[in-house]
């Protein structure tokens, strides 16, 4: 009788809540079972790629004008000094590329972050610098042509040397010394961790450096066109193959400097103007040209010049082409 007067007090029948008492105690057994969630899959940004392209370009590149300049002891005159100064800093930069796109996918740390940003700061900084430096020197060759070939041009040369690397090197340092804005993103400017500041600072010293160069180029043009004058009026027909390489040399610049702008300009005025609220692709689209602008380099500089020309024949063949024009070099080449 006692079990008849039992009450169902869920007003549910029996077996649906035998039913129920199952479920629950699948459900508690499969919450204690570890879910394995599947890995994310690795995304490339296709910008990064061609980056790192770029970067393995300049470092082949750069690297063969370095070996020949550090191989051919021929090659020590300031204006082949400046040269291996340009093709080193833009080597560092494309090394600088390939290991950002490394660890940016396999192994992605602050650390790392600091030490990759640092190494391209200070290697495209060397070598703007670097080519303000062969604009430097370039006028020089023109402006005191008597006493270029001097000791005191030898030993000016190392002082711009050790100047532009020394600078170089400290603006590399700053992010790595604590001016960065990982901690404070709201700072972060374009490039990413550099801040503000300091992309600002940056910027504004390449336009510094970009009108000191077009205001050099503008005298050497001035010195060029006068001293054609003054062979034009003396009739010193001979002298005329000397200025018609100064001439080439000039072009060089101009070259040189349209292409400098060209590929730096964009950038420049994209960093003053931008933070890092802006989307990134507008950073890889104007900052891809800035290191086009160290593949073109070797090219201008090093890969134009005769006697650069030879020690890469006698590297590559042991010979040299008879093509190659045997004159003497003029310190109005590039």
């Amino acid at each position: 009788m006692n079990e008849d007067l039992k009450v169902n007090l869920s007003g549910l029948p029996r077996d649906y809540l035998d039913a129920g008492a199952a479920e629950n105690v699948s459900a508690a057994v499969s919450s204690q079972v570890p879910v394995v969630e599947p890995e994310p899959e690795l995304v490339v940004n296709p910008w990064d790629i061609v980056l790192c392209t770029s970067g393995t370009l300049i470092s082949c590149e750069n690297a063969i004008v370095v070996l020949i300049i550090f191989h051919n002891p021929s090659l020590r005159a300031p204006m082949f000094l400046l040269i291996g100064s340009l093709a080193l800093a833009d080597l560092l930069a494309g090394v600088g590329l390939i290991i950002n796109f490394v660890f940016a996918y396999l192994l992605q740390s602050e650390a790392t972050k600091l030490v990759t940003i640092g190494l391209i700061v200070a290697s495209f900084s060397a070598s703007v610098c670097s080519l303000l430096a062969i604009t430097v020197d370039r006028y020089l060759s023109l402006y005191y042509a008597l006493t270029y070939h001097s000791e005191r041009t030898v030993t000016f040369t190392y002082v711009m040397l050790v100047m532009l690397w020394g600078t170089s090197i400290c603006l590399g340092l700053l992010p790595v010394l604590g001016w960065n804005c990982l901690r404070d993103e709201s700072t972060c400017s374009v490039v990413r961790p550099l801040t503000k500041n300091n992309a600002a600072i940056l910027s504004v010293s390449f336009l510094f450096m970009f009108a000191l160069m077009l205001q050099l180029y503008i005298q050497i043009c001035k010195i060029v066109m006068r001293h054609a004058h003054q062979i034009a009026l003396q009739h010193h027909f001979l002298a005329t193959s000397h200025y018609v390489t100064t001439r080439k040399g000039v072009s060089t610049l101009a070259i040189i400097l349209g292409t400098f702008a060209a590929c730096w300009m964009p950038f420049t005025l994209y960093s003053l103007i931008a933070d890092y609220t802006y989307p990134s692709m507008y950073t890889y689209a104007t900052l891809l040209p800035a290191t086009y602008n160290s593949i073109i380099n070797p090219v201008i500089y090093a890969f134009r010049n005769q006697e650069i020309q030879k020690a890469l024949c006698l590297i590559c063949c042991g010979c040299i082409p008879s093509g190659l024009s045997q004159r003497a070099r003029s310190p109005s080449d590039v």
